[in-house]
């Protein structure tokens, strides 16, 4: 499992999740996110934490936690480059 705290909406990180779990249609149930297609064994759980306020700047922030299930080695380091290419801001 990987965990990371990560400042965006809920509507940012879905909008930018498509494309970083390779366009593989998913469902959304609450704060659980899973592929409709039942080869793909990843889990994503995001799960909103306390906005951090930063003076006047206030910034969405929540927990993702990413769970691959049945991917070796190559495959989980892959889909989470990917994941991470995609949610990288302002060059990394």
């Amino acid at each position: 499992m990987l965990s990371q705290d990560m400042t965006l909406s809920r509507a940012e990180f879905l909008r930018s999740l498509p494309p970083a779990v390779n366009n593989i249609p998913f469902r959304i149930d609450g704060t659980d996110i899973r592929p409709l297609d039942a080869h793909q064994q990843w889990r994503i759980v995001l799960e909103p934490l306390r906005d951090l306020a930063l003076g006047a700047i206030v910034l969405p922030r929540h927990r993702v936690q990413i769970f691959l299930a049945g991917s070796d080695a190559e495959e989980t380091t892959r889909f989470l480059a990917r994941f991470e290419l995609y949610f990288r801001r302002a060059g990394g």
